[in-house]
C-alpha cells in the first residue's frame, strides 16, 4: 500500500527531573483537651499514620492541640518555610520510657508505628522524607533508631546534643559514628525542648529549595529565634572558643552574628573510617546523587541492551552531571562503562557494569590567610610627599 509511515525515534540522551530532598520527615506528640478539639487532632494526625503536610504548615500547627511537642515544631518549622512535611504522631506514654518507646514503634512487616511510620510514607503518600527528627523526644535511644532509618531512606538525621556543658556535649557525640547524623547544641530559650532541632529542620528544606542540597545549614540566618539557653563564646578568628571545640567535636552549634545561625558542617562520619562524608554536604550530595542515577536509568531497564543503549544512557549520565556542575551543585562527575569490567557473560547475562566517579563541593569552613608586614608600601614614599 503506498504512503509515508513515520516511525517515532526514541534514541539519545534522556532528559532527568532534579532530585528533592526538601521533605521532612518528623515524629511527635500531640495531645488536646477533650470534645471537638480531641476529635480535630485525630482527624488531623490519626496515631502511627503519616500525614503529608504540603503548603501551610502554620495552619496545620492550628489542629495539632494544645500539648505535646507537634505544635510548637510545626511552628517552629514554619518561621523557616513551608515545606513538605511528614508527621507521625504518637502517643505518650505512662512515663519517659513508654513515650521513648512509642516514638522508637515497630513493625510486624504489615503495620508500622512511630519511626518506623516513616518508612512506610513513601507508599502510602508518595513522597519520601529526607530530613529527619523527633524534636524534643530525642534520646540517644530515639537518635539511633532515627540514624536507622535515614540509612534506609537516604536521608539526613537533625538532633539534639544532650549535655550541660561543653564537656558532656563532647562526651555525648562519641556515642554515634554515623554520617547520616548531625548533632545541634545548645537549644534555643524558648519553652519547647527541642525547639533549635525544629528550626534546623525547617531550615535544611528552605536551604534545600532557595539553593540546593549542595549548601549546608551553617551561616545561615535562623528565624524567630529571641536567644539561647546557654551561652557559647564564638570569635571567627580564634578557633580556641567553646564554638569551636563544639566544631572540633563534629557539633554544630548556634552562634548570634547579625541574627542567629547554626555554625558547623560536620556530621557524626568516622573520620577513621570515612572521612570523606564529615560534610553535611558530601553526604547529602551523594544521596541526591543516587536518586538522580535512579532517574538516569530508569528510562533503559528491559530495554534490549544495544551498543547504541549504552552509549545513550552513559551520555545521559554525563549530561546530567555536567549540568550539575553548572548549576555548581558539585565540583565534577562522570559516568564510565569500562571494556575490563564488562565481560561478554555478564554483557549476555543482562548485566553490564557502570562507574561514576563524583566530587562534592566542599564548604569553604577554614581559609588560612597569611597577614604579612612589610615595608614595601613606603617605596616612592618621599618621592610622593615632594
Amino acid at each position: 500500500m503506498p504512503g509515508l509511515t513515520i516511525v517515532e525515534q526514541t534514541s539519545g540522551p534522556r532528559s532527568i527531573l532534579p532530585a528533592s530532598l526538601a521533605v521532612i520527615g518528623l515524629v511527635a506528640t500531640a495531645t488536646a483537651a477533650a470534645g471537638a478539639a480531641t476529635t480535630a487532632l485525630n482527624e488531623a494526625f490519626p496515631l502511627n499514620t503519616p500525614v503529608l503536610i504540603a503548603g501551610d504548615v502554620e495552619a496545620a500547627a492550628g489542629n495539632a492541640g494544645s500539648g505535646g511537642t507537634l505544635g510548637p515544631a510545626l511552628r517552629a518549622i514554619a518561621d523557616q518555610a513551608s515545606p513538605y512535611v511528614i508527621v507521625v504522631r504518637v502517643a505518650e506514654g505512662e512515663d519517659a520510657e513508654a513515650t521513648e518507646a512509642n516514638v522508637i514503634g515497630a513493625t510486624d512487616g504489615n503495620s508500622y508505628t512511630g519511626i518506623q511510620a516513616l518508612l512506610a510514607a513513601e507508599s502510602q503518600l508518595g513522597f519520601r522524607p529526607r530530613i529527619l527528627g523527633a524534636p524534643g523526644l530525642d534520646s540517644a535511644a530515639v537518635v539511633a533508631e532515627l540514624v536507622i532509618a535515614a540509612q534506609k531512606l537516604r536521608a539526613m538525621v537533625y538532633a539534639s546534643a544532650i549535655g550541660d556543658d561543653v564537656a558532656e556535649v563532647v562526651t555525648y557525640r562519641e556515642t554515634y559514628a554515623a554520617r547520616e547524623l548531625m548533632l545541634i547544641w545548645p537549644d534555643t530559650s524558648a519553652a519547647f525542648s527541642g525547639d533549635i532541632v525544629a528550626r534546623t529542620l525547617g531550615l535544611r528544606a528552605r536551604i534545600d529549595e532557595q539553593q540546593g542540597w549542595h549548601k549546608t545549614v551553617s551561616n545561615v540566618p535562623l528565624g524567630g529565634i529571641t536567644g539561647l539557653d546557654r551561652d557559647v563564646h564564638f570569635d571567627l578568628l580564634d578557633p580556641s572558643t567553646e564554638a569551636g571545640a563544639l566544631n572540633d567535636a563534629q557539633v554544630t552549634t548556634v552562634i548570634r552574628q547579625t541574627g542567629f545561625r547554626l555554625w558547623g558542617n560536620r556530621t557524626c562520619a568516622d573520620v577513621a573510617q570515612q572521612p570523606e562524608f564529615s560534610f553535611e554536604s558530601a553526604v547529602r550530595t551523594s544521596h541526591a546523587l543516587q536518586d538522580e542515577i535512579a532517574s538516569i536509568f530508569a528510562p533503559f531497564l528491559d530495554q534490549p541492551m544495544t551498543q547504541a543503549l549504552i552509549k545513550d544512557l552513559v551520555e545521559t549520565g554525563n549530561a546530567r552531571f555536567r549540568q550539575l556542575v553548572r548549576e555548581g551543585r558539585i565540583v565534577g562527575a562522570q559516568m564510565f562503562f569500562d571494556k575490563d569490567a564488562n565481560s561478554s557473560v555478564e554483557l549476555a547475562a543482562g548485566r553490564p557494569k557502570f562507574r561514576i566517579q563524583f566530587t562534592p563541593a566542599a564548604p569553604l569552613e577554614n581559609p588560612r590567610v597569611d597577614l604579612v608586614i612589610t615595608d614595601f608600601y613606603y617605596a616612592g614614599f618621599t618621592d610622593l610627599v615632594g
